[in-house]
């Protein structure tokens, strides 16, 4: 086939692509100007790395050698950038639909600095997950390795990030990173979710955390686990409804369970063993293992 039969035939399939984007169907939006730029929110997320462990995450663009001085470009890089994707954002929300450009852009950057003052919060939440990761986990030789090495502390870090943004009420974002951080190491997080202290992932892969998820303190999650809902079948009439577990303090949870269901609650002190299957309640104290006969 010839360059210019090529040529033609692009220039009818583009005719016909452009028909299609007429449809009027959610996949059809063209203003790509007033959407979220997913690229420039990982690049945030990327930044608040940086910021959260100054000694581990190395920049190659700013070339300055005073510590405050690049944590305070830094800063100022992730405050511009993500007013503007929360100033984008907020017309998801419908308290702000039909607001102005103005009072969009003034909400967003009350929220991207109240969000920065919670890095400090967020940094003693993580500095207790590295220390049940390296407590848990006798493969650990340093807290330097678990930061560099381990995904689970990758998805924690991030999802303990979004959790905030979650709960000042910022659309999409939060979902981006968690994402992100899914993409990344395999483990599934909803920002959504509430995950108390010393909280350790081991290994990691496959894990899925669901938006109404309720974690206590000191608890330990293995590679595979599902701490889901028992059905979705209700679609959009569960918004808003507690679809997930409640994992209370002080529980393990071995790999490829199953824990299911809004009611169900762990209760403290417990045992899940590998490959259970659970969808009520388990009182605390207690060691629930698969049985094979």
């Amino acid at each position: 086939m010839d360059g210019k039969k090529i040529e033609q035939e692009m220039l009818e399939i583009t005719k016909e692509l452009m028909k299609d984007y007429k449809s009027d169907r959610a996949i059809d939006k063209l203003d790509i100007y007033h959407q979220p730029n997913k690229d420039s929110i990982i690049d945030i997320t990327n930044k608040l790395l940086r910021i959260v462990y100054p000694g581990f995450y190395r920049d190659h663009v700013y070339k300055v050698y005073n510590v405050e001085t690049n944590i305070n470009t830094l800063m100022e890089d992730v405050v511009y950038n993500l007013n503007k994707q929360i100033a984008l954002v907020l017309c998801y929300d419908k308290t702000y639909d039909g607001c102005g450009e103005e009072i969009c852009t003034t909400k967003a950057e009350e929220l991207s600095l109240a969000f920065l003052k919670r890095i400090p919060k967020v940094r003693a939440l993580l500095d207790t997950d590295l220390a049940a990761a390296y407590d848990g986990d006798p493969a650990a030789t340093s807290i330097d390795e678990i930061i560099f090495a381990y995904p689970g502390i990758q998805a924690i870090t991030i999802y303990r990030l979004a959790h905030e943004l979650y709960l000042l009420g910022v659309p999409i974002i939060p979902r981006i990173m968690t994402e992100y951080a899914h993409s990344n190491t395999g483990i599934d997080i909803h920002p959504g979710a509430t995950i108390g202290e010393y909280f350790f992932i081991d290994h990691g892969t496959g894990i899925v955390i669901g938006e109404t998820t309720i974690i206590g303190n000191n608890v330990k999650v293995y590679q595979g686990v599902t701490i889901g809902a028992l059905s979705t079948r209700g679609g959009q009439n569960l918004r808003g409804v507690k679809r997930h577990p409640t994992i209370e303090d002080n529980v393990t949870i071995y790999s490829n369970a199953s824990i299911l269901g809004g009611d169900t609650v762990i209760g403290h002190d417990s045992i899940i063993g590998g490959s259970t299957f659970i969808t009520e309640s388990v009182p605390p104290d207690s060691r629930i293992y698969y049985d094979v006969k």
